[in-house]
């Protein structure tokens, strides 16, 4: 809150800690996650393992429809946001640069982009829609007599590719656009505290926000949080527990107390990070297991059918941009042959809904690193980058398994079935060196485990503080332990009966935290707009005013002159004769002042006798934009300037070639004139004066 005291919190004071804490949002944020916990218990074990399935079907039929509508929208508003106008407003002041270089930011969207969901969906996914295609897609159809027909192998192949890129292409992204990019332009540009309720401050005002107001909305992005992250950890203790299944140290995967041991010693490794507070450290742990991920990626790759996967690439990036406006709108798809609305159900509503409950955290973190860039830049980055990054690992992974399902059936059951979270080391099974690459993937979820759950922590205690970036080490080890206690039960109302059942309760949590956290999208969209439409009405545009034709100009014009032609003496006369007169003309127009045009000097009788092609009400100057972020302000006159070599770049400039097409060209013949301009006026025989501009002088 903006009124929140700046001095420092004690890390381990209980005190200090329930002082600084904003009441009004961490009970009641803790309240509800611990209510919902209740009821998965109570629900589970009063309904059985079809419980989680009726509930599920319940929320997507009331909501589902709306999950899919504004996922599209949000969509729509990104592409608006980096293509219009609006992309031009800088995420900080308008002169600064940004906070990290360009190949720094694209590795750390990377980092945001890979997780423990898309290496446990990255086998599975497609599989499962290679083998239950939705109706939709044209994997499947029917005949005359009404019998389903599937498509050919290679069609069921490409849809199921497509359609697993757009569950984690532009729209995923996109959610995460509208919570990064509101925090990132509220904080670096208007100065708000880092939290999601400054978000909505245009449309209900900084004393409603300040208020119950701003306290609800921040609950119900802390609860979002938790239970985005606590889906993630979940799949990932999954798929932990098959990978050491897969190499036969232990019996039984879903074995309820194995997975909350797995919570327990994953999660106090990262209360282990929160405690000792080593910020270097992780990030290089970060770093090493992106670096590990591509490393495993690349042996895939190379050790599997790589000839098919290099030309899946580009045939899996025409597909999802086949099956992008297919699959837009699509709300009650069902499987082939199978029940209305259950392929949308199961795969897209649940995928919109975790991205919004996973929203505040991503978006956070975006936010964080994106100080200094444009909206343009900030809006392309974060939705191209990560969705290459999900084309590539989708096709090495996914179309291997459908590969090596298609050439030698192991990848699906005998009765159809596909061992969802153990189906990447089925993958690694396949492959050479299988027990060193699953012991790989075991140590790539789990450092994706830790970092996820240190930086969850981070998250919701940063939402517990009203933004305050410096918070005690004693609440972040809470939230850990809380956001593990949370996936324990998740996990424990599953019934330990089976992987699916557990998924199931998990997808449930995502899905209905997401809801409350959608309106409070929608509202941050309509929010961004009405300030972005402000800014691009009201932001200043630099530019450069130049009275005088450019050098070029000026030396044809000299040429043509009487006395000009191929003489160079001629032309250097006329030159200086030209700037004589231009000077003259420019100080009718302007006076003796260039600063508030006040008080201008009429011109003297000789300038006045010479002849001007324009009225003194009538000029024509040349202009052109100037980026905000190459002005600088002259400390003694309080005028801005302008440093060329930040403003643009010319990846050949300097470059001067001895030849015909060379002199020919519009670059030859302005480094001419330009050589020619400087050796008439280079021996000042035409007399400054300091308040008319003259050449490339310039007037702003």
């Amino acid at each position: 809150m903006a009124s929140q005291p700046e001095a420092r919190l004690r890390d381990w004071s209980p005190a200090d800690a329930w002082r600084g804490l904003n009441k009004p949002v961490f009970i009641p944020a803790v309240l509800i996650i611990v209510a919902g916990l209740i009821f998965a218990t109570i629900w589970g074990e009063a309904n059985g393992a079809e419980a989680f399935e009726t509930l599920n079907a319940t929320i997507v039929n009331t909501i589902g429809w709306w999950y899919v509508l504004v996922a599209t929208g949000f969509v729509v508003f990104a592409l608006w946001a980096g293509a219009s106008k609006v992309g031009n407003i800088r995420l900080g002041r308008d002169d600064e640069k940004p906070e990290f270089s360009l190949g720094s930011w694209f590795t750390m969207l990377f980092a945001a982009g890979m997780g423990i969901g898309l290496v446990f969906w990255g086998v599975a996914e497609p599989l499962w829609h290679f083998i239950a295609p939705p109706d939709v897609t044209g994997a499947v159809g029917m005949d005359a007599s009404g019998e389903m027909v599937a498509a050919g192998e290679s069609a069921a192949i490409g849809a199921a590719m497509g359609q697993s890129v757009f569950h984690w292409g532009l729209h995923a992204w996109a959610i995460y656009v509208v919570i990064g990019l509101g925090m990132a332009y509220m904080t670096f540009r208007r100065g708000r505290p880092l939290s999601v309720r400054w978000l909505l401050e245009p449309i209900f005002g900084r004393k409603l926000i300040e208020s119950w107001v701003g306290h609800v909305i921040d609950v119900v992005a802390i609860v979002g949080t938790v239970f985005g992250i606590v889906t993630s950890l979940g799949i990932g203790t999954q798929q932990i527990a098959a990978g050491l299944g897969f190499m036969g140290w232990i019996e039984d995967p879903a074995n309820t107390v194995l997975l909350t041991m797995i919570v327990v010693v994953i999660m106090a490794i990262a209360t282990f990070s929160v405690i000792t507070g080593v910020n270097k450290g992780l990030k290089w742990l970060s770093n090493f297991n992106m670096v590990l991920a591509a490393l495993l990626a690349l042996f895939v790759l190379i050790a599997g059918p790589t000839l098919f996967l290099l030309q899946s690439l580009v045939g899996n990036l025409g597909e999802y941009l086949m099956a992008f406006p297919q699959l837009l709108f699509e709300t009650g798809a069902s499987y082939a042959g199978g029940e209305d609305g259950g392929w949308s159900a199961d795969w897209t509503i649940y995928y919109w809904g975790w991205w919004m409950s996973w929203a505040p955290f991503v978006g956070m973190f975006i936010a964080r690193i994106s100080r200094g860039r444009t909206i343009r830049q900030f809006v392309m980055g974060v939705l191209l980058a990560p969705t290459l990054v999900g084309l590539i690992w989708f096709t090495i992974f996914g179309s291997s398994g459908i590969w090596y399902q298609v050439t030698e059936g192991v990848m699906v059951g005998e009765d159809g079935s596909i061992d969802t979270v153990g189906a990447t080391f089925t993958l690694l099974e396949q492959l050479p060196l299988a027990s060193i690459t699953a012991v790989v993937a075991i140590l790539v979820i789990a450092i994706f485990f830790v970092t996820s759950g240190d930086s969850g922590s981070l998250v919701t205690d940063v939402l517990s503080y009203g933004g305050r970036t410096e918070t005690p080490k004693l609440t972040r080890v809470f939230w850990t332990v809380f956001i593990a206690i949370t996936a324990i039960v998740l996990l424990a109302a599953g019934g330990g009966e089976a992987a699916d059942a557990s998924l199931r309760v998990l997808q449930v949590a995502a899905i209905s935290a997401a809801a409350p956290m959608s309106i409070v999208m929608v509202l941050a969209v309509i929010a961004q707009v009405r300030m972005f439409n402000y800014e691009t009405k009201t932001m200043p545009r630099y530019v450069r005013i130049r009275p005088t034709a450019s050098k070029s100009a000026l030396v044809d014009t000299a040429r043509n002159a009487p006395g000009g032609g191929d003489s160079a003496p001629g032309v250097h006369r006329n030159v200086r004769s030209i700037l004589t007169g231009q000077r003259a003309a420019l100080k009718g127009f302007l006076g003796g002042t260039s600063a508030t045009l006040a008080g201008l000097d009429k011109p003297t009788s000789k300038e006045s006798s010479i002849s001007t092609p324009f009225d003194s009400d009538d000029m024509v100057f040349a202009i052109q934009d100037v980026p905000p972020h190459s002005t600088v302000v002259n400390p003694q006159t309080g005028t801005i300037g302008w440093d060329e070599d930040v403003a643009f770049n010319d990846p050949i400039a300097d470059q001067v070639f001895a030849t015909p097409e060379f002199a020919d060209s519009a670059t030859g013949q302005q480094w001419e004139s330009e050589q020619i301009y400087d050796e008439a006026v280079g021996n000042s025989e035409v007399e400054s004066d300091p308040d008319t501009p003259t050449g490339d002088d310039t007037q702003r």
